[in-house]
């Protein structure tokens, strides 16, 4: 009897465990084919061009705003804060390599990528879900056209190139904005701030940033096109598909985050 309770018990958790990995797996897979989908579609040459150029644009330009103040605020947060838990032992110029190192290797690319996520991998599942549940891919389909080449693939090319540019505009605005805190707040100035910075300065580091942005700006429309083609129900589908969307790319973005220190600092 007691061990019957005890399977009864142990079955809920097993089961939820298992139908969480095979979520993970099935999506993982769906995404996997849609990435080959993409590459044969741009293979073949089977993408517009005009169409690449309307989402970067949509992507790019339209998020330069955002980006910008997402950089002048991690710049200042950044200045502020090293310049707070600074000692009298430590020469303040230093402070300059804390602002650059921070904004280039982390701060840049992953806020970019934030803005990204919230402003256009949830617009993505949602346009691409609500034509799903209006069955205007089904309309495509019908027509012999490819929603692949037409939709996902011109998404992901833009956000591939439009993201390390952004990422290098952050980085530009974050950096410029430390320096203007420290030198407002410290008294620290711009010659002392960047002497300090070229201290730690490698030349990867730019590199390493904008591999980032490269990464991130593949991945968040990939799935976010993945979340919209299987939307399923209705308008409270889209809203379930976009939420999905949403926290699986932010997982994502810090996973990835997480592996490329092990992968290319080390």
């Amino acid at each position: 009897m007691a061990t019957a309770i005890a399977m009864k018990t142990l079955r809920a958790p097993v089961r939820a465990v298992g139908s969480t990995f095979e979520s993970v797996a099935r999506h993982a897979g769906g995404m996997a084919i849609l990435i080959w989908q993409i590459g044969n579609a741009i293979l073949r040459g089977r993408v517009s061009f005009r169409e690449v150029v309307s989402q970067a644009h949509s992507m790019g330009a339209q998020s330069i705003p955002l980006v910008c103040v997402t950089g002048i605020l991690s710049g200042l947060v950044t200045s502020q804060q090293g310049g707070y838990q600074f000692t009298s032992a430590v020469p303040l110029y230093v402070l300059g390599s804390v602002v650059v190192e921070s904004i280039i290797l982390e701060l840049g690319p992953v806020m970019t990528a934030f803005v990204l996520i919230g402003r256009v991998g949830a617009r993505i599942t949602a346009e691409l879900g609500t034509m799903k549940v209006t069955e205007q891919i089904d309309a495509l389909l019908s027509l012999g056209r490819d929603p692949v080449s037409v939709l996902a693939a011109p998404r992901v090319i833009a956000g591939t190139i439009a993201t390390p540019l952004l990422v290098g505009l952050a980085n530009t605005v974050g950096i410029f904005s430390g320096m203007v805190a420290c030198r407002a707040i410290l008294g620290l100035g711009s010659e002392s701030f960047f002497y300090g910075a070229q201290l730690f300065w490698h030349s990867f580091d730019l590199v390493y940033s904008l591999s980032k942005g490269l990464v991130f700006g593949f991945v968040i429309p990939v799935i976010s096109c993945h979340m919209g083609f299987h939307t399923r129900g209705g308008a409270e589908g889209v809203g379930r598909a976009t939420t999905s969307a949403v926290v699986t790319m932010i997982i994502s973005v810090l996973v990835l985050d997480a592996l490329f220190p092990p992968l290319f600092l080390n």
